[in-house]
């Protein structure tokens, strides 16, 4: 157990994937604990994600597996299709949480983040909307922490989970370089095709395609745009254009593209990715998901990365008796395994910008498999 004068209370900056995750695992092991997060609405944005293996494995551990599964969609592999549209690989991936249960899942991220806000909020967690931290100072074992709205909290624990530009990194001195990969990623929701039971995912001349099932009747398209520079479009311009765009592709993005036309929900964002090459921790404070580790989604990886750190930090502090030496064990336990995925991540990158689809292939295999093992 922790002993320090502040006792085990915490205050998590974000309240997103990470964020949540790490709520909900130390307030189910007696943490005291507080979100703040700087949206104002409890709701969540965004399309789909893939929960692979390694985030359905830690879910389970928080009795969240079964409730992602029953809105997700259960998939268990990862079918490579060539330019030419035929089939060039399928990835069987290993089923992690048992053999009657899928080895991965879509998810809707509005449909996780009400998962993960609901256990959080039911384990004790306390979640003020529209609040950040905007400076921090630790004394002894207290981190002081001053809020947006002027309140001061004296807590043992300070968590950083504010994704890939987080505030509370840079509040902590920690420095991490965002690197953009010459791609835009694309995603629109659309109605599931019933022969999308799993992954798919399309080699271009140009770019590459996919589709990810999220539930029984929605998938999400995935686009990622080759050797363009970072621009804003047009809102009325981003379904026409990406419909023209995988007009470009054989096979089924045949199939897909009328589904792309008559979508209301398309975005386009930047490829980037960070890694923290120095110290994730300051002390009693630590940063956690997208802040310390964002991989490109070609791995889909990152939110079994959020999650996982969630669930780490928690084990790790539970098992050491002061917070600095909780936090240093999470950091060498952590920081390899989201090296390699990220590292993977932008080796992937760099094939599909060389337009050498197969050698991509051994790659996401490898990186499965690296994340399959206990994190």
């Amino acid at each position: 157990m922790n002993s320090c004068r502040g006792g085990r209370t915490a205050m998590i900056v974000g309240a997103g994937i990470a964020g949540l995750t790490a709520a909900a695992a130390l307030a189910g092991a007696g943490w005291q604990v507080e979100i703040a997060e700087v949206d104002p609405s409890t709701a969540t944005s965004g399309w789909g994600l893939c929960l692979a293996g390694p985030a359905l494995r830690a879910l389970a551990e928080l009795g969240l597996a079964d409730d992602c599964l029953a809105e997700g969609y259960g998939m268990n592999g990862i079918t490579h299709v060539d330019v030419d549209g035929e089939p060039a690989r399928r990835i069987r991936l290993p089923r992690l949480i048992g053999a009657r249960r899928p080895a991965m899942a879509g998810i809707a991220r509005p449909v996780l983040h009400r998962i993960l806000h609901a256990a959080a909020e039911q384990r004790g967690a306390v979640v003020h909307q529209g609040l950040t931290v905007t400076a921090v100072d630790q004394e002894g074992e207290l981190v002081h922490v001053q809020l947006s709205d002027g309140t001061v909290r004296q807590v043992a624990l300070l968590v950083g989970a504010d994704g890939i530009r987080s505030s509370a990194r840079s509040l902590l001195g920690l420095e991490a370089s965002l690197d953009y990969h010459g791609q835009m990623v694309w995603r629109a929701l659309v109605p599931r095709p019933r022969w999308a039971t799993g992954i798919h995912r399309f080699a271009g001349k140009t770019d590459t395609a996919g589709l990810v099932p999220i539930s029984a009747g929605q998938a999400y398209v995935f686009l990622t745009e080759n050797g363009v520079e970072q621009s804003v479009l047009p809102e009325a311009e981003l379904a026409p254009r990406l419909r023209r765009i995988l007009e470009a592709f054989p096979g089924r993005v045949e199939e897909i593209r009328p589904l792309v036309s008559a979508s209301e929900s398309v975005v386009r964002r930047p490829v980037l990715t960070a890694f923290l090459e120095g110290a994730w921790n300051r002390g009693n404070c630590v940063v956690i998901g997208d802040a310390a580790h964002a991989p490109a989604p070609q791995m889909a990886g990152g939110a079994a990365l959020a999650i996982e750190d969630g669930l780490v930090l928690a084990e790790e502090l539970g098992r050491h008796r002061s917070v600095g030496a909780g936090l240093e064990a999470f950091v060498r336990r952590r920081r390899q395994r989201c090296r390699t995925l990220v590292e993977t991540s932008v080796a992937i990158v760099g094939l599909e910008h060389a337009r050498r689809h197969r050698e991509a292939h051994p790659l996401t295999d490898a990186g499965h498999r690296l994340m399959a093992e206990p994190a």
